[in-house]
C-alpha cells in the first residue's frame, strides 16, 4: 500500500474546509491532517513535516497568502502548494505560480479539477512524473557575427533563474567559438562532450552535480568543449537526446548556438519552443535577418516560434523600430537598449549586467524580458482555464 501524503488546509470558510476534507480523505493517496485559519500557525505546522501538500484559500487575504506561499516554498522546497480563489484570473495565476504554487484553482470547487491537480502533485512528490511538461527550450540565434547573441543568452538565462527561482540550464552549442563560460568567469570541470559520453547514466542528480552552478543561483551552465576535436563525433541525434533528458530536470533551457546552419544548430532550433533571432539596426544586418527568417521557415520551423529581438537599440536611430518591422514583415518581440559602458564592464568582469548596475536601462530590459518569457509559460498553463475563470467571475 502506498504511503499517503498529509494535507494541511489554510482556510477560514468552514464549509469549504469540510468539502476539501471529504475529497481528500476519499482519495487514495492523501489524508487530511489539519485545518488552520492563520498563516503563521500554518507555517509552524508545515515545518514539522517532510513531503506534504498545503492547500491555501487566498480569496480574502490575497497578498498575505502570496507571501505565505513564497516563504513556505523557499524554506521547504519539497512542499507542494495548491491555491484557491473566488476571483481567479490569469494575472493572479501568474503571480501565484511565480511564488511557488503548483496550481491555482477556482471557487466554487470543481471536484474533477481538484482530483486532477492533486494527482499531478502526488506524482511529483513520489517521483512518478515522467516528464516536465512545463520546460521551455529557448534558442538564441544569429547568423550575423557581432549581434551579441551570447550576451543575450547569458543575461536572459541568469534573469530567468533569478526571477523564477526554478532550475535553468544554459547550454553552449557553439563548438568552435563558444563564449558562455567566459561570460560568467567560469572554468567548468565538465563540458557537453563529457555529458554525451556518459549519456546512459544521466539523470536529474547527475545533471545537477555535473553542470556548473553559477554562484548561489539556480542557473546551471553546460560549456562547450575546450578542444574542437572533442566535438567531431557529436551528432544531431546526441543533441536531441540531451534536450530530452534536460527537459526532465530544468524548467528553462537557454541555448547559445553557432552562427551557421550546421546540423547541431538546426537540431537546437528544431527542438526549441522559442527562437530569438537577434539582430542589430543597420541595413546589412536587417537584410541578413530577413534571409535568416526565410531559411528557418524553409527548414520547417514554425514562424510563430521565431521572434525577432533587437540588440543595442537606440531610440533616436535613423532607422526606427517601425522601419525594422516593415522591412522584416514581423512585429518585434523585444528591444535591448544600447549601453556600451555597462555592457563592456559586465563582459570584462565576467558577471551579468544586472550585477554591474541593476538600475541601468539594459539590466532592467533583461529583467523585463525574462519576466515576459516566464509569464508566457505560466499563462500557457492557464490558457485552458481562462474561460472557466471568466464564467466564475460572471456568476
Amino acid at each position: 500500500m502506498n504511503k499517503k501524503i498529509s494535507v494541511i488546509v489554510v482556510c477560514e470558510d468552514n464549509s469549504l474546509t469540510e468539502l476539501l476534507k471529504r475529497y481528500i480523505n476519499d482519495s487514495d493517496n492523501f489524508f487530511f491532517l489539519a485545518s488552520v485559519s492563520d498563516f503563521s500557525k500554518a507555517y509552524d505546522a508545515v515545518k514539522e513535516l517532510s513531503k506534504s501538500l498545503v492547500i491555501v484559500d487566498m480569496s480574502d487575504y490575497q497578498e498575505q497568502a502570496l507571501n505565505f506561499i513564497n516563504r513556505t516554498k523557499t524554506d521547504f522546497p519539497e512542499m507542494k502548494v495548491i491555491a484557491f480563489s473566488d476571483k481567479p484570473d490569469v494575472e493572479l495565476a501568474v503571480r501565484t505560480m511565480r511564488m511557488g504554487a503548483s496550481d491555482l484553482l477556482s471557487l466554487p470547487l470543481i471536484k474533477d479539477e481538484f482530483y486532477s491537480s492533486i494527482s499531478r502533485i502526488y506524482d511529483d512528490l513520489t517521483g512518478q512524473t515522467k516528464e516536465k511538461t512545463k520546460c521551455r527550450i529557448i534558442t538564441v540565434y544569429s547568423n550575423k557575427g557581432g549581434a551579441g547573441k551570447t550576451s543575450v543568452a547569458s543575461n536572459l538565462a541568469y534573469e530567468l533563474a533569478r526571477i523564477t527561482k526554478e532550475n535553468v540550464a544554459l547550454i553552449d552549442l557553439n563548438f568552435q567559438l563558444g563564449d558562455v563560460a567566459p561570460f560568467f568567469d567560469l572554468n567548468p570541470s565538465f563540458n557537453i562532450s563529457y555529458m554525451l559520453q556518459n549519456s546512459d547514466k544521466i539523470n536529474g542528480d547527475f545533471l545537477i552535480s555535473t553542470l556548473e552552478k553559477y554562484k548561489d543561483t539556480s542557473l546551471y551552465i553546460l560549456a562547450d568543449p575546450p578542444s574542437y576535436a572533442q566535438t567531431e563525433n557529436i551528432s544531431s541525434k546526441d543533441i536531441t537526446k540531451l534536450f530530452k533528458i534536460l527537459r526532465n530536470t530544468f524548467s528553462y533551457i537557454v541555448v547559445d548556438t553557432s552562427g551557421g546552419f550546421d546540423s547541431i544548430s538546426l537540431t537546437a532550433l528544431e527542438n526549441s519552443d522559442l527562437v530569438f533571432l537577434v539582430t542589430i539596426v543597420n541595413l546589412p544586418a536587417l537584410r541578413n535577418c530577413q534571409r535568416c527568417m526565410e531559411l528557418l521557415e524553409k527548414s520547417g520551423i514554425d514562424a510563430d516560434r521565431i521572434q525577432v529581438l533587437i540588440n543595442r537599440y537606440m531610440e533616436n536611430d535613423e532607422i526606427s523600430s517601425g522601419d525594422v518591422e516593415e522591412v522584416l514583415g514581423k512585429k518585434l518581440y523585444w528591444k535591448i537598449p544600447n549601453n556600451y559602458f555597462t555592457m563592456m564592464t559586465a563582459i570584462n568582469s565576467g558577471i551579468p549586467v544586472s550585477a554591474v548596475n541593476p538600475d541601468s536601462n539594459v539590466a532592467i530590459s533583461y529583467k523585463n524580458l525574462a519576466l515576459l518569457v516566464s509569464d508566457n509559460v505560466y499563462r500557457q498553463k492557464f490558457d485552458r482555464k481562462t474561460e472557466g475563470y471568466k464564467n466564475v467571475a460572471e456568476q
